[in-house]
């Protein structure tokens, strides 16, 4: 982690601030290389427009005025474009920066990934059958390859496990396998897009195997993993979320209300901003500082906030770990990453 002592400054004083964001996702680019079946935004005919250089970095002055804290940044595949390197050296400065990959461009592009904080490969399942059933032919190798390579390297990577119906019996067994070689793992959710005309952009695609219909087992697995946390902090979703999440599969009530444009805010390729990619755009990221605490985003907020359509895990983990406290408890939840990477760069000066 990138972490100098004024950009750690910038950080705390930023996270200390009331009534700011402190996550903000940024989708870079419609474009990608791998045809998921989850996935929608491949699937567009026209993947759109897309900001340039220099008004990426006017807007990531906004988010830092803003008060953003954490930026991740996922498309698409962000690694297809050219000034990614520009990009991520810029956020770094200033935020906790994570870009995602599919494992097919990271090891082309260590140099540019080089100046990112976190680097997450999506990777679905240990078995490669199941694995590239979701994700295409070939992924599985290359996602695997990637944390390799990038790990030998002594970047601080660990891979996006997203749970399905196809995976769900073996989110355990993935943690134990990873954590085993001193990798983290991250936890995502797979979910579906409600129908919606209005909103930024589609993501989630409606795929009926994929959606988890055995409650009782899913709750289990939470179990499951919450036991593994207790012996391998690797495992990077929180207890908390564990228990919002078992609530959730057994009785089908959310414990927790949306706090998109409370907590966090997204960003699409075209620098529209948005509470989540299902919502209609507010605004540019450009005017958020401005409108942050305007009648529009107030009104916005109370839409979303009565909002119950989806399980979209950065949505809903950064609605659980709402505020200072839901921050301090998250930090707290990734210090097995944090030791990781103190203890690979401890390594890269040995050699």
């Amino acid at each position: 982690m990138r972490l100098s002592l004024r950009k750690a400054l910038g950080i705390a004083g930023r996270a200390l601030r009331p009534g700011r964001p402190r996550h903000a996702q940024w989708f870079l680019t419609g474009r990608c290389n791998l045809r998921c079946r989850s996935c929608l935004v491949w699937r567009r005919s026209d993947p759109g427009e897309e900001l340039p250089t220099g008004e990426i970095i006017r807007g990531l002055d906004a988010l830092r005025a803003l008060g953003v804290v954490e930026i991740v940044f996922s498309g698409g595949n962000p690694l297809l474009r050219e000034d990614i390197g520009e990009i991520l050296a810029y956020a770094s400065r200033s935020f906790i920066t994570t870009v995602y990959d599919n494992g097919t461009l990271a090891l082309k592009k260590t140099e540019e990934l080089r100046r990112a904080d976190f680097v997450a490969i999506s990777l679905d399942s240990l078995d490669e059958r199941t694995n590239d059933s979701i994700r295409g032919e070939g992924a599985w190798k290359g996602a695997m390859s990637a944390i390799d390579g990038l790990r030998r390297e002594g970047f601080a990577v660990f891979p996006s496990f997203t749970i399905s119906r196809l995976n769900l019996d073996e989110a355990v067994d993935f943690a134990v396998h990873f954590t085993d070689r001193e990798i983290p793992v991250m936890y995502c959710l797979y979910s579906r897009d409600n129908p919606s005309e209005r909103r930024m952009f589609p993501l989630g695609a409606d795929e009926a195997d994929l959606s988890i219909v055995d409650g009782e087992a899913a709750a289990r697995m939470c179990d499951a993993l919450r036991d593994l946390k207790r012996s391998r902090p690797g495992v990077m979703i929180t207890t908390r979320f564990l228990d919002a999440l078992k609530r959730y599969f057994l009785t089908g009530q959310r414990s927790w209300t949306c706090r998109a444009l409370r907590e966090f805010v997204m960003i699409d390729p075209m620098g529209r901003a948005a509470g989540c990619h299902g919502g209609e755009p507010v605004g540019s990221v450009f005017d958020l500082p401005r409108l942050w605490r305007s009648p529009e985003f107030g009104r916005a907020r109370e839409k979303s906030a009565r909002c119950e359509g989806c399980l979209f895990f950065c949505y809903a983990f950064y609605s659980v770990h709402a505020g200072v406290f839901g921050d301090l408890r998250t930090l707290w939840d990734r210090r097995a990453l944090a030791a990781s990477v103190l203890k690979d760069a401890a390594k890269l000066r040995l050699r």
